[in-house]
């Protein structure tokens, strides 16, 4: 196995922007960074039990349960713009749901982590590796990785929560806007 190779992909695939980050951005922002951390926990633990399964089913995945994924990945992703763009200073109710079941959940929703997780073992781990203990070093590892993704989002809405305050409304739309264009990258 070519481990830096391996170790590019999980770390480009975890930091770059998507909709787990965005939201835990946006929590941060509207909520703070505790509420921001019970996410995150939610969003590891849905993460590494993703990887978990897919250690488990990946050669019993149907092209049908991707579409099926894609379609109420996007549709819950739409929901989560549109409450970030309606969201005033007032208003965070997006985030009163930001809490370690819903971060759970999202990543099940989550059309980015879902196709990363069914394919990141196989294309990495298991054509080179099959004993349990190999496989579930690099579940670990994986979802170390995801977890210091999450905590870097988290950290950087911190740091930037006054630049981020000041211009609330304009982050709140950039934010919504990217995860719009997350939808249309699912589908080109």
């Amino acid at each position: 196995m070519n481990i830096s190779s391996f170790l590019i992909y999980c770390f480009i695939v975890t930091f770059t922007p998507g909709p787990t980050n965005i939201v835990i951005l946006s929590t941060v922002h509207n909520s703070g960074t505790a509420k921001a951390m019970k996410y995150t926990y939610g969003a590891t633990a849905a993460f590494g039990l993703l990887l978990l399964m897919s250690a488990v089913l990946n050669t019993m995945v149907i092209p049908k349960i991707l579409i099926f994924m894609q379609i109420i990945g996007s549709l819950y992703m739409l929901y989560l713009a549109y409450q970030i763009f309606k969201m005033g200073p007032s208003e965070p109710s997006l985030n009163r749901s930001a809490s370690f079941k819903s971060g759970f959940l999202m990543q099940f929703l989550n059309p980015k982590v879902v196709l990363f997780t069914m394919t990141v073992l196989p294309s990495f781990v298991l054509p080179y590796y099959s004993a349990i203990a190999a496989v579930t070093i690099s579940v670990g590892v994986i979802t170390l990785i995801g977890f210091l993704a999450f905590i870097t989002w988290v950290l950087s809405g911190t740091i930037s929560k006054k630049f981020l305050r000041r211009n609330e409304k304009i982050v709140n739309i950039l934010m919504a806007l990217f995860l719009v264009y997350s939808v249309i990258m699912i589908w080109i």
